[in-house]
């Protein structure tokens, strides 16, 4: 295991993060690929406890010449790195062609040049739209409400064309509603969190209504390893998700329920998406990834969220609660 070099791109990221730390632990020799900024700054794992057992390494996803250099000497890659923000995609849908689609084309081409054992796309379940059943598998269709959610699913078929027309070795994993430490403050979670601790009683969000199946970040990771470590599941999609459901209405009451305290909702215009972009339910059919892995997740709803409440609780002065930053 020692002997295999596995490159993760988005490693400075919130999910990102918390799977170099894993395989670090499991024992792999990691190599993190960052976006270069002048600052020489490397997101989350600036303070990681394994800092010292990491090769960092800068450049940018949207070059192909960075993305082949950081590959050689690679066994596999899990590629992370992308722009996630939903709103910001309304603003400039280029840039996320230009680092969703470009930025994958360039993992998998410069993974069937060098010859890669596996390489591990990261997908979204934003891709599935609306739900037109439930829970959702993997079969479900793909339907593009938001320009992030075009770029990941043109980004995923890219992917199955290169195993069908090439052989790479490629696994896509399809992760629903992550959260936990590290997560970006406009996410839904750390907004509610952040909002409170702040000593905001008024919440300030989007849509209450739609429904979402969120998972620990520290299950996610998991899944991704589990995927990985399959001999199996080559140019297929799995789903990762507690395929348990719970609307933002409900989510916002449970975390206020949690941290001891009363909230109002206050509906915020500018984080309500066009009206024809929600994606109102989402729940996850993780049956695939149960019987193809040996995936077990730890974490309910309740553990996680606690979790994630006393590690913001330590690090509130990282959020700007009062600024929404799409």
């Amino acid at each position: 295991m020692n002997n295999q070099k596995i490159l993760i791109t988005g490693a400075g990221g919130f999910i990102g993060s918390h799977l170099v730390e894993l395989l670090i632990q499991k024992g792999y020799n990691i190599k993190c690929f960052v976006r270069y900024n002048s600052k020489n700054n490397w997101g989350w794992l600036e303070t990681s406890e394994f800092k010292e057992e990491m090769d960092i390494l800068t450049g940018d996803i949207r070059d192909f010449d960075s993305v082949k250099d950081a590959l050689k000497g690679c066994n596999s890659v899990f590629h992370l790195a992308a722009l996630i923000g939903i709103p910001y995609s309304y603003i400039s849908p280029k840039a996320y062609i230009e680092t969703n689609i470009i930025g994958t084309y360039n993992i998998l081409q410069a993974s069937k040049e060098l010859n890669l054992e596996q390489v591990i796309i990261t997908s979204t379940s934003e891709v599935y739209g609306t739900a037109h059943y439930v829970p959702i598998d993997e079969k479900h269709p793909l339907v593009g409400q938001s320009p992030y959610s075009a770029t990941k699913i043109s980004a995923d078929n890219l992917t199955i064309s290169y195993f069908r027309a090439f052989n790479l070795p490629v696994k896509i994993v399809r992760p629903f509603n992550t959260y936990g430490p590290r997560q970006s403050a406009r996410a839904i979670i750390p907004s509610i969190i952040s909002q409170i601790l702040k000593g905001i009683n008024r919440i300030k969000i989007g849509n209450i209504t739609p429904i979402r199946d969120f998972t620990y970040v520290k299950d996610t990771c998991n899944g991704f390893y589990e995927i990985f470590n399959s001999k199996n599941l080559f140019g297929e999609i799995i789903n990762i998700g507690m395929m348990n459901e719970i609307s933002v209405e409900e989510l916002v009451k449970k975390i206020a329920e949690l941290m001891n305290t009363e909230v109002e909702i206050e509906s915020d215009k500018q984080r309500i998406r066009p009206e024809k972009s929600e994606v109102e339910r989402l729940i996850c059919n993780n049956k695939k990834i149960l019987e193809s892995t040996n995936w077990d997740p730890y974490y309910n709803l309740e553990s996680g969220l606690l979790e994630t409440i006393n590690w913001m609780r330590n690090n509130i002065y990282l959020y700007k609660s009062e600024i929404y930053n799409i």
